[in-house]
């Protein structure tokens, strides 16, 4: 049998390390010093989900729901585009953006 002592010791182990992160490789990277997306930039993957009746309706819902005009949303949503954050958080909508813009850029 042990003694009272030896039980109320912990064993002894080296100090761990903590451990490394590696930098942050580009503004689009994720990492433990990027915030998450803001709510505006949901909402824009928000209205990218959805499908849209006809001309108009998507850039009324725009001014209405974001308060932005169409052309700084497009600018918003192609910076989006980019970000591994928005990858991460809608992967199906951001991938398929990032086809139509390739094919628009071809």
């Amino acid at each position: 049998m042990s003694s009272p002592r030896e039980e109320s010791e912990p064993p002894s182990e080296p100090p761990s390390e903590p451990p490394s992160q590696p930098p942050s490789e580009g503004p689009g990277e994720p990492g433990p010093d990027r915030p998450p997306l803001s709510d505006r930039d949901l909402a824009v993957l928000a209205l990218e989900r959805r499908s849209w009746p006809g001309p108009g309706a998507k850039e009324r819902e725009i001014r209405e729901r974001l308060g932005i005009t169409p052309t700084r949303y497009y600018q918003l949503l192609n910076a989006l585009l980019d970000d591994e954050r928005a990858l991460a958080h809608d992967p199906v909508t951001v991938n398929r953006l990032r086809r139509v813009r390739a094919a628009r850029r071809e």
